[in-house]
C-alpha cells in the first residue's frame, strides 16, 4: 500500500481503514490482518507511558515508538505524529522533525496536527518530500464558539451553523492547497463530515467522531481490543475485552504459582 493507492480509493468509493500502533507487536498484528496504513500517535505517552498529557513526549521520545512500529512492520505504509514543539516553533523546525521521522523513524509520512493553523509547515514538510496526513477538525472549545456541542454534531438532523460549516470546509481546503495528501478529520459528526469530504479531492479519513460518511476510518489498537486500565471493570465498546482477559489470566498465574502448581508453558515436572 502507498499513498497513491490510498488516494485512489477515494475515487472509486473504497474505505481506507488505520489503526494507530505504538509497539511492534501490535503493528505486526494490524499490518498482518491488512490495514491500509499504520499510525504512529504521539498518543503513546499518555496512554502507555504514563504521561499526564501529550505535550510532555519529546521526538526524540517518540522516534522509540516509531521505530518499533516500523521493526514490527517491515512493509506497511506508516505515518508518524510530529509531537508538540517543531511545528508550533517555525516550518524549518517541522522540516527538521520530519526528516528525522523518516530517517531514523522509518516513516513514510507524517502527521501535523491543527494543520489549518500551520499551513506553512504543511507546505514545507511537503515541499521536503515527505507526505502530510493534515490534522483539523472541533474540540469542545472550538464547538462552544458556535453555540454546538461534540455530541450534537454526531446527530444526522443536528442543525449546524453556516458560520462553522463554512469555516471547517475552508480549512480542509486549506490543507489541501497547502500540498496535504490526507485530512485526518477529528469530531466533525455526519453533516459536517460528509460536507468536507465532498469538498476536497484528498481522502478525509477521521477517528474520534467519524463515521462510514468519510473516506476512511482510524481506530486505536488498544482501544479496539479494550486493552488499558481504563477498561478494567468497564467493559469497552470495543471488538474484545483484553484488559480483564489478561487480568483473569495474570491472577490464575500467581494462584498457581502460590499453590505449587506449575505454570502453564512452564518448564519442568508437574
Amino acid at each position: 500500500m502507498n499513498i497513491n493507492q490510498i488516494q485512489a480509493m477515494k475515487g472509486i468509493g473504497e474505505k481506507s481503514a488505520a489503526l494507530v500502533v505504538w509497539d511492534a507487536p501490535t503493528a505486526h498484528i494490524a499490518h498482518e490482518c491488512g490495514a491500509d496504513f499504520l499510525i504512529v500517535g504521539d498518543s503513546v505517552g499518555v496512554n502507555l507511558w504514563g504521561h499526564s498529557n501529550n505535550l510532555e513526549i519529546t521526538l526524540d521520545d517518540f522516534l522509540v515508538a516509531v521505530k518499533a512500529v516500523r521493526r514490527g512492520a517491515p512493509d506497511a505504509l506508516v505515518c508518524a505524529d510530529i509531537p508538540y514543539g517543531p511545528v508550533q516553533i517555525d516550518p524549518t523546525e517541522a522540516v527538521r522533525a520530519a526528516i528525522r521521522l523518516v530517517q531514523e523513524g522509518g516513516a513514510d509520512l507524517v502527521k501535523i496536527d491543527a494543520a489549518p493553523d500551520f499551513p506553512e509547515a504543511v507546505t514545507a514538510v511537503t515541499r521536503a518530500g515527505v507526505p502530510v496526513f493534515a490534522q483539523m477538525g472541533l474540540s469542545p472549545q472550538s464547538g462552544s464558539k458556535y453555540g454546538i456541542s461534540i455530541g450534537d454534531l454526531q446527530q444526522p438532523e443536528s442543525l449546524v451553523p453556516d458560520e462553522m460549516m463554512e469555516q471547517l470546509i475552508q480549512e480542509a481546503q486549506v490543507c489541501e492547497q497547502a500540498g496535504a495528501a490526507m485530512i485526518d478529520l477529528t469530531n466533525a459528526g455526519p453533516v459536517i463530515g460528509e460536507a468536507i469530504t465532498d469538498a476536497v479531492g484528498i481522502p478525509v479519513i477521521g477517528g474520534m467522531g467519524g463515521g462510514p460518511w468519510l473516506d476512511g476510518r482510524i481506530r486505536m489498537f488498544h482501544a479496539a481490543v479494550g486493552y488499558g486500565t481504563k477498561f478494567l471493570d468497564n467493559p469497552p465498546s470495543a471488538y474484545a475485552y483484553t484488559a480483564q482477559t489478561s487480568r483473569d489470566a495474570v491472577t490464575e498465574l500467581l494462584g498457581d504459582i502460590r499453590s505449587g502448581k506449575q505454570i502453564k508453558g512452564g518448564l519442568g515436572r508437574k
